[in-house]
């Protein structure tokens, strides 16, 4: 039989992290009776949104990537 070893060698259970749950509200805005919606990812489907970055829109999940021309940039600001 082997010797055990002393110390933090030993192999055993990880600490469990617990995740921050996902901020859905922020996806959604309502102006009066109707709802907006952010887009959503045309590969995974609804419920998956896609991110908002300075030249492009991208989804995390898939990778889908739709970039802004310049002149859509002129007219969001």
């Amino acid at each position: 039989m082997g010797k055990k070893k002393k110390g933090g060698d030993s192999k055993g259970k990880k600490a469990h992290k617990n995740k921050p749950t996902s901020k859905k509200y922020k996806f959604y805005t309502i102006e009066g009776t109707s709802v907006k919606r952010k887009q959503h990812c045309p590969r995974c489907g609804p419920g998956v949104f896609l991110a908002d970055r300075k030249d492009r829109k991208h989804c995390g999940k898939c990778g889908y990537t739709e970039f802004v021309g310049k002149a859509d940039k002129v007219a969001v600001k």
